[in-house]
């Protein structure tokens, strides 16, 4: 197999195994929301699946069609798998403590791609304005916790990554350029970072903490989505993408665990340990073995294009419930993306087949956003036809579902609990750096 080798593997994310393996699946989805046009969600029964998806082979069996009259609201810790650096909350801009609410923008106006740019304030956080409450997430450079602010009370999720494993796993440009993507990048869909900080050991982002958890999760709990829910939540993961686009940023790591809800139900893409800024092509080999494009996989030049080969899998997941190249060996669900094809469920309608068979082509010279027409063929695409794209921007749509936010702000009933570290080495100083070279801009 020409691309990807065996040591490779260690410099992406975790195994897809273990995000596709045994999904306890259950019903949740809301219904009585208005769809994309501001009508009612139709009902929208899904096949069994039993027979198209191999991956799941402990899928919970007892509830396997969901439709939109079907309502569970209960509460379920969240148990999706996260790859090695966690996707729970991510940060990054050098600032005071924000006079504004994370989620005070003015969306009631028309808002540009182009509106939302860097707002970093002056001076920088210290951990002395923060109250650590509890970890979120875990991952291999470090944790993320929820913070309360001693200043002005609101709530933040704070990235802490470990210099030392940071720098021994070579991941050290990926988490400058992290930063430097987040500061760039202030978008409705898009996870806020309000500044960073380091001490001797550490690498501190303060991010807006998002309430709802993963889509993951959700996905997980429903099995499949309806179509108008896989449709609400593929619109506003493509005005993410098209706006980082329009950055010349490659996000590089689009997938369910990446995309967070917020106490709304509208989408917060997060965890942009791989984007990067490129003009014209890159070559790095970075991303999550279920959704990597073909390019990637073969080591050869790519650019933006893989993000929309990304995009095509994640509708695809949402639909279906598995992703169409998975196998428990993450080298041969790399030969299965190479060699590129796919066993389509019967029951995905014609506009939905067309518009994933133009988006996941291995050549992508051919695929769609990729073309001459930009993101904009993504956008006319028939299966968006009823997307009213500058409600949606604006949010001025209802959500097919609002997460079980029970406790209100700073509710954590949609994450797993983890054991707490009782011996963090936070807010050192004083003692020898050797790293700090390396992330001049915290």
């Amino acid at each position: 197999m020409e691309g990807i080798q065996d040591h490779d593997i260690a410099s992406m994310n975790e195994s897809s195994s273990s995000r596709a393996a045994g999904r306890p699946y259950d019903q949740i989805y809301n219904s009585g929301k208005p769809n994309l046009l501001g009508n009612g969600v139709q009902s929208d029964t899904v096949p069994d699946n039993n027979n198209n998806n191999n991956n799941n082979n402990n899928n919970n069996n007892n509830n396997n069609n969901i439709s939109s009259s079907n309502i569970t609201t209960t509460t379920t810790a969240n148990n999706s798998s996260h790859s090695n650096e966690t996707s729970t909350a991510d940060v990054t801009m050098q600032g005071n403590i924000p006079k504004e609410s994370p989620n005070s923008t003015n969306l009631s106006k028309k808002v540009s791609r182009h509106a939302y740019r860097d707002t970093t304030t002056k001076g920088k956080y210290s951990l002395n304005d923060f109250q650590i409450l509890r970890t979120l997430g875990t991952g291999s450079f470090g944790r993320v916790h929820l913070t309360r602010s001693i200043h002005n009370g609101r709530f933040y999720a704070m990235k802490v990554l470990k210099k030392e494993r940071v720098v021994n796993m070579k991941q050290v440009e990926h988490t400058n350029d992290e930063r430097r993507m987040l500061k760039l990048a202030q978008h409705p869909f898009i996870i806020r970072m309000w500044g960073t900080f380091h001490d001797c050991h550490n690498l501190f982002m303060i991010m807006d903490y998002i309430e709802g958890g993963e889509l993951f999760s959700l996905l997980r709990k429903s099995q499949r989505f309806p179509t108008p829910v896989a449709k609400f939540y593929a619109a506003e993961a493509f005005l993410a993408i098209e706006y980082l686009h329009d950055l010349d940023i490659i996000y590089r790591d689009l997938k369910p665990e990446n995309i967070l809800l917020d106490k709304n139900g509208h989408i917060k893409l997060t965890d942009f340990g791989f984007a990067k800024e490129v003009a014209d092509v890159t070559y790095t080999l970075c991303g999550t073995p279920d959704y990597i494009a073909p390019e990637v996989v073969a080591t050869k030049p790519y650019n933006k294009s893989v993000d929309w080969w990304s995009f095509g899998i994640l509708i695809f997941e949402m639909l279906t419930g598995y992703t169409p190249f998975y196998d428990p060996t993450p080298m041969k669900t790399y030969e299965n993306i190479l060699n590129g094809t796919i066993t389509y469920p019967d029951y995905l309608p014609p506009d939905i087949l067309d518009l994933l068979q133009k988006l996941i082509v291995k050549d992508l010279t051919q695929r769609l956003g990729n073309l001459q027409g930009g993101s904009s063929d993504v956008k006319n695409h028939p299966w968006f036809k009823e997307v009213i794209w500058e409600r949606l921007l604006s949010r001025d749509i209802e959500t097919p579902y609002e997460p079980p936010i029970t406790s209100g702000v700073g509710d954590t009933s949609q994450f797993d609990r983890y054991p707490e570290d009782k011996d963090l080495d936070y807010g050192i100083s004083g003692v020898e750096d050797p790293y700090q070279h390396f992330f001049e801009d915290f």
